[in-house]
């Protein structure tokens, strides 16, 4: 403030606390970090009020824990940090200037509608990844390597039942089938429902680490369904989940210089997935 008066500068920084607050609780609710979060509260309490009260012993037993409190919030929250983070770095904005989508995700968001659809009117389980912006080569490599070409023959192929690949996920980049049977990380939300079987908590286990998105194929009841940042949304059919898509993936590139596209991929492309198939459950 100046001179004791309330200005503009005064209100935008109080606004600019209570987003960054919200936005802490917004993104650890529903997690368990939301408990640890009471609990790094009740610790903050605790040392105002030793303070306040002269306990002197305890007060230095707290300050002494806070002097290294940077390094256990960050082990602590390591995954919500990683998500806050991802989200950042995958804003619109930044999206618009390193291009994303085009005639080539319209095609691959087709395809995957299509295979989706034919795969839900007959029951068949299916679990489908597709990066943006962060790597996923590291759940890439615990699958086979394929980098084909994305097609519905293809996608279809890999998930009937008598394909040894077909209780894993398959990976998408851009516009190649990069890796199939991969295994993924279970989503840690204690809160989930108790009918969403392994191959829902997959799709939302590696949403919540990463800005994927995944759809997967119920195997029981054929629903469609489609998770991103670690949250599970029902789609009605293929129609639903091709507009979901392209809202997500931003089929908008036209106006992209080629080096920056050309630049990003080799980025990303890094060394050929490889190594044994895994189950990534139904």
């Amino acid at each position: 403030m100046t001179g004791g008066a309330f200005g503009w500068r005064d209100t935008l920084d109080i606004l600019l606390v209570a987003l960054v607050i919200y936005r802490i609780f917004t993104l650890f609710r529903g997690t368990r970090a939301m408990q640890m979060l009471v609990g790094v509260g009740v610790l903050v309490a605790a040392s105002l009020a030793a303070r306040q009260l002269e306990l002197h012993s305890l007060g230095w037993l707290l300050d002494t824990l806070w002097s290294f409190w940077v390094v256990v919030l960050v082990v602590l929250f390591q995954p919500e940090l990683r998500r806050a983070l991802t989200a950042l770095g995958h804003t619109a904005a930044l999206r618009a200037l390193f291009g994303g989508g085009g005639a080539e995700t319209l095609r691959v968001v087709d395809e995957i509608a299509s295979v989706a659809g034919s795969l839900a009117e007959r029951r068949i389980g299916a679990l489908i990844v597709i990066e943006r912006g962060t790597g996923l080569r590291q759940y890439a490599e615990l699958g086979v390597a394929l980098d084909a070409l994305v097609s519905a023959d293809l996608l279809t192929s890999l998930f009937l039942p008598y394909s040894p690949l077909h209780d894993g996920a398959a990976f998408i980049r851009d516009d190649r089938v990069v890796a199939a049977g991969c295994f993924l990380p279970l989503s840690r939300n204690s809160q989930l429902a108790r009918q969403l079987g392994t191959r829902h908590r997959a799709a939302l286990g590696v949403t919540e680490e990463t800005d994927a998105v995944a759809v997967v194929v119920s195997e029981e009841t054929g629903r469609l369904s489609l998770t991103v940042d670690g949250g599970i949304e029902a789609l009605s059919g293929p129609d639903a989940l091709r507009r979901r898509l392209l809202a997500l993936l931003g089929a908008r590139a036209e106006g992209v210089p080629v080096f920056w596209r050309g630049w990003l991929r080799a980025m990303r492309l890094g060394a050929r997935p490889a190594g044994p198939p895994s189950s990534s459950g139904r």
